[in-house]
């Protein structure tokens, strides 16, 4: 893909975060509304399936991001789950209301390589509170194999007015 054809990478205003309810947000990202965070460009990775509740990221594991011993690193399924679970926190929240994670727990079960293809990130809820989540998340190739599974929870907060500072 050149440069030209790369989905527009940047971070939203936070005006955006106030107007707008976290599920029409992530929708707005993936229809190309509202630009691709700039660690998705990073680690290759983007959200490709979005409804209340549930976030679908795909990766692809790559050389770059290999340990000394050979495999790709775990922060790099760590980030892709953390990803996919805190955004079907957000699928729940109303327009003013965003969340940040304060718990995650990452089980890996079998090493991701670059051969290993494409990998998907499912995040889904499991519980919605007034000041608390919880969501859980599994990572799996194509073919259905799992690699990693974790679970989440993230503080719910008021999306401050203004810029980011």
């Amino acid at each position: 893909m050149s440069e030209q054809e790369e989905p527009w990478v940047g971070v939203a205003p936070v005006e955006t975060l106030n107007e707008m309810s976290g599920l029409d947000f992530l929708r707005a990202i993936v229809e190309g509304r509202l630009p691709r965070p700039p660690i998705s460009r990073a680690l290759r990775f983007h959200i490709t399936e979005v409804e209340e509740g549930r976030v679908v990221f795909t990766g692809e594991p790559h050389f770059d991001f290999y340990n000394p011993i050979g495999s790709v690193h775990g922060g790099y399924a760590a980030t892709l789950l953390d990803s996919c679970m805190a955004c079907a926190v957000q699928t729940t929240q109303p327009a003013g209301r965003g969340y940040t994670t304060v718990e995650i727990k990452i089980n890996f079960v079998r090493p991701l390589t670059e051969t290993t293809g494409e990998v998907l990130a499912e995040g889904r809820i499991i519980h919605v509170g007034r000041t608390l989540a919880t969501a859980e998340g599994r990572l799996t190739d194509r073919a259905g194999r799992l690699y990693a599974h974790g679970t989440t929870t993230c503080a719910i907060l008021a999306v401050p007015n203004g810029s980011r500072g």
